[in-house]
């Protein structure tokens, strides 16, 4: 049966091609629509005014109209659709008029016929769609449908094809799901016939990857089903190239040998100060590399101590990494040279490729890479870290600090601020890696690495874009289970800038779907670079959370508040606190004080009730997050409030009691080294913010549900 549909839908489309035509009439959406199954309303070509009035008593009630031309892709704008069209004379005058309108329209259109098609009953306007993402290939669309449909932009996306249980989570991921399931006493909507459609559309795309676009809109969804009122698809007009593709056990064979390289040679090495090769060497040098360095200058016998080597073939023994710190004009044939000694990866750290518009000089990199099994790391890059390898390959700051964070972007700019984040907050880093042009390697290898890495433990990128989405979403579903994915996608309110022939094309500005799949793989999308880097400072210090319930222990009602408010802006959930855990908090604060859920013990209390508030909440099961809100008072001074909290916190963890607890300090700048030292404690806290200590709650809550460490959805 499934060999039959793709045969005739095959045949069809071919047929289409073979005209010059990329868009299918409405006739012949109906045979791909009876193909997959996809429900639509009965419905009639009429080639004339005779052939419509018969069509139309067939169907026996008010029918809908529309002009059939392949030349005409929107039809309402070409005043080519009339609804509700009953009787005889009713029928031939709407007929006459939709041609009309047509050549009025356009004069050269040709008009094959009116579509009679029966009149559908009220109810919910939907879309479904699909279209052919650059990042992500094919992408399966739900939304609100009709005529508002591009000015509501409530629609949903997912990476084709879906099966039965995504497509139906689709209908609650709209921000109107509820509308869906019935309001103001009217019913539902037949939720199972609604995924039915989306399932079979992003069957339909996956079959055949030619068809570019594909609309259902509307589809009117009912208690009783769901009908496509009307199916527009498009053809793509060309194939996009293949992109060179490696197994998991190539990416992490190469991964290895450049990120715990044996023996480094720097192409370009220089014994003068100021030169980016020398730059490298001193870093190489200076870093404690304990590997071999080979500097490589046809010039120079000597570097930094080092003997210097004519060519790279010249270099004794294997070499797991070439650094490149020539001028780009060099790079093709040094490279030749890297191939000639097999050497596994290049870095290539020199500008002048496609981001000046040298775009065959980086293809040309690209194929003798390609050529001679090389993988690319960059061009137009700073280099990269591995600090647990003491390599510092790159011509900036050396950083040396060791730690579980992985970072990675794919501009300079923001490799120096990661940098300067890196040391001002003294966050141990397992790597720093560099992308730039994303020549070969890209996010999607380093993922598969640092998932694998045993020194790291949370990975946050910078990225202005993926070459492979979908190997990038891959790569995220292996990693996030074992450790955060944390992602900064620049360019977030840019939109699409391909011309779109459907709505659903319209609706997928690039962000859109970025925003969708990536939540969809379990990644924390950050909303800025500031984020991005706490979220990957604070995540590995933060226990994972064993329920929903959080509570506010606060000494200030202003903070509580905010707070209240940033727990509800992050998707988390206020415990509502039962009496007896109230009537216990009671007994710790003040009469003008307030239990309930934020816990006030107002401002003026001592150290002790700071500690009794908080060991309740550590102690009672039901309680599983604690955010703290404490206000700077000569009587709990910021430190002690600080020194208090760590103790009690590892208190409880030694008794295997571990739950995450965050802070905010309101006060003055001591209120800093106190927020530091909860940090190197285990306590994430921030000074002069409600905001952020409960956004990086969030951020380990979605990473907790995306990892299947925890009840409910991400």
């Amino acid at each position: 049966m499934a060999e039959d549909r793709t045969v005739k839908v095959r045949a069809l489309l071919d047929a289409v091609r073979a005209e010059g035509r990329m868009a299918l009439t409405a006739p012949e959406g109906k045979v791909i629509a009876d193909a997959y199954g996809i429900a639509v309303p009965g419905e009639e070509l009429a080639r004339d005014v005779d052939e419509a009035v018969a069509a139309a008593a067939r169907f026996g009630g008010p029918v809908v109209m529309k002009i059939v031309s392949p030349d005409i892709l929107h039809k309402t704008d070409a005043g080519g659709v009339v609804v509700g069209v009953e009787g005889a004379a009713d029928v031939r005058a709407a007929f006459c008029r939709i041609v009309e309108n047509a050549r009025a329209y356009d004069l050269r259109a040709r008009v094959e016929g009116v579509q009679v098609q029966e009149l559908l009953p009220q109810g919910q306007e939907v879309i479904v769609g699909a279209v052919t993402d650059p990042t992500f290939g094919k992408v399966v669309a739900f939304g609100l449908g009709g005529v508002l449909v591009e000015v509501l932009k409530d629609v949903t996306f997912r990476l084709a094809p879906v099966d039965a249980d995504e497509a139906l989570s689709m209908l609650d991921s709209i921000r109107s799901a509820e509308i869906l399931t019935g309001v103001r006493g009217r019913e539902g909507v037949d939720r199972w016939a609604v995924a039915e459609q989306i399932r079979r559309v992003s069957e339909l795309v996956t079959d055949f990857p030619e068809i570019a676009e594909v609309d259902l809109n509307p589809v009117i969804a009912t208690p009783e089903g769901a009908v496509a009122a009307d199916i527009r698809v498009i053809l793509a007009e060309g194939t996009p190239k293949e992109r060179r593709r490696y197994s998991r056990e190539e990416i992490l064979t190469s991964m290895r040998r450049l990120m715990q390289p044996r023996s480094v040679a720097v192409i370009g090495a220089s014994s003068e100060s100021g030169k980016i090769g020398n730059s490298v060497m001193r870093n190489l040098v200076d870093g404690g590399f304990a590997g071999e360095i080979h500097p490589v200058n046809p010039k120079a016998d000597d570097i930094l101590g080092r003997k210097a080597y004519k060519s790279v073939t010249d270099v004794p023994g294997e070499v797991d990494v070439a650094v490149f710190a020539i001028p780009a004009r060099f790079v093709a044939s040094a490279l030749e040279e890297v191939g000639r000694k097999r050497i596994p990866n290049a870095v290539l750290i020199p500008s002048g490729f496609a981001e000046t518009g040298e775009h065959e000089l980086q293809a040309e990199i690209v194929a003798i890479a390609e050529r001679h099994g090389i993988r690319l790391l960059g061009p137009n890059i700073y280099g990269y870290y591995s600090t647990w390898q003491d390599l510092c390959a790159t011509f900036c700051t050396p950083y040396d600090v060791k730690g579980g964070v992985a970072l990675t972007s794919q501009s300079g700019g923001i490799g120096m601020a990661i940098l300067g984040f890196a040391r001002t907050t003294k966050t141990g880093v397992s790597a720093i890696v560099g992308l730039g042009n994303k020549s070969d390697l890209d996010e999607d290898d380093l993922l598969t690495w640092f998932g694998e890495d045993p020194h790291t433990e949370c990975i946050a990128m910078h990225l202005e874009d993926l070459k492979d989405g979908r190997a990038f979403v891959e790569a995220a579903r292996a990693t996030v289970p074992k450790k955060p994915v944390v992602v900064l996608k620049a360019g977030r309110t840019a939109a699409g800038a391909k011309a779109a022939g459907s709505h659903t094309g319209a609706l997928a500005g690039d962000d859109a779907v970025y925003d969708d799949i990536l939540r969809q793989a379990g990644v924390i999308r950050a909303p800025g670079l500031n984020d991005m880097l706490e979220y990957a400072r604070a995540l590995p210090v933060l226990p994972t959370p064993q329920g929903d319930n959080v509570v506010i222990i606060t000494g200030a009602g202003g903070s509580g508040v905010l707070l209240s408010d940033a727990v509800t802006d992050n998707g988390l959930s206020l415990m509502e606190i039962p009496p007896d855990l109230d009537a216990a908090f009671r007994e710790f604060i003040p009469p003008f004080g307030a239990a309930g859920n934020p816990v006030d013990i107002t401002g003026g209390e001592p150290p002790s009730t700071y500690e009794a508030t908080i060991r309740l909440g550590l102690e009672d099961p039901r309680i599983h997050a604690l955010v703290l809100g404490y206000w700077h008072t000569i009587v709990t001074p910021p430190m002690v409030f600080a020194e208090l909290t760590a103790r009690v916190v590892a208190e409880f963890r030694e008794r295997g009691v571990s739950k995450p607890v965050v802070a905010s300090l309101a006060g003055d700048v001591e209120v800093e080294e106190a927020c530091q030292y909860l940090f190197e404690h285990g306590v994430v806290a921030y000074p002069y913010t409600t905001e952020r200590p409960v956004a990086v709650l969030g951020a380990k809550y979605r990473w907790a549900r995306a990892a299947g460490l925890m009840g409910g959805a991400s």
